[in-house]
């Protein structure tokens, strides 16, 4: 049988338990926000996986980006000389399906250096059906009315997560082929008509 020391220690170790509970959740906010939805800690450093320089100008840089994009299936919704926004889509499952979303922002670097920086950035969202069914009311004079389970059913694709892709490779090989779609001999044409 429990004494009342026994109780009165087992209720100070309870509250104790708590207080030690409660002031983890208090710090947990702050802890994740250092960390991003996938896990990976959000860090700023100078050599991202999302950048790259090349040579020629702004314009030339975003059309072979454009370019790039259009040789992979994706269809341009946005191109000008300083953005090209593309969208791809997918369907792994059944009831899945997955669209990924590219944005490529270029700006020239120094003043007379002919070159430029592509900024690239993919966004996969993926969607998922889900089904949802009506039930049809049948009147009949004196019985009132009967549910029925038949009728139609109502399918839509719901978001189910968003992320930004953080996968280096992916970007490195983005950018090797925007360097095979920048025409060399338009860069050499622009460096001309600035010597003139």
């Amino acid at each position: 049988m429990m004494t009342l020391i026994n109780i009165r220690r087992l209720a100070v170790m309870l509250i104790a338990l708590s207080c030690i509970g409660l002031s983890a959740c208090s710090t947990l906010p702050s802890m994740q926000a250092q960390v991003s939805a996938s896990g990976q800690p959000e860090e700023f450093l100078s050599s991202a996986a999302f950048t790259q320089s090349f040579p020629g100008t702004e314009r030339q840089t975003c059309e072979a980006a454009r370019r790039a994009l259009l040789s992979q299936g994706y269809v341009i919704s946005e191109a000008n000389d300083a953005a090209v926004k593309g969208r791809k889509y997918f369907q792994p499952e059944a009831d899945v399906h997955v669209q990924i979303e590219f944005h490529v922002t270029c700006a020239p670097n120094n003043q007379g250096s002919n070159s430029a920086t592509a900024f690239a950035n993919a966004v996969r969202d993926r969607y998922t059906l889900r089904r949802s069914t009506n039930s049809a009311s049948l009147g009949v004079g004196a019985l009132g009315s009967i549910s029925l389970p038949f009728g139609s059913s109502d399918d839509a694709l719901v978001k189910v997560a968003s992320e930004t892709i953080p996968a280096k490779q992916f970007y490195s090989q983005f950018f090797d082929l925007l360097e095979r779609y920048l025409d060399p001999m338009e860069a050499v044409a622009s460096d001309a008509e600035k010597a003139d």
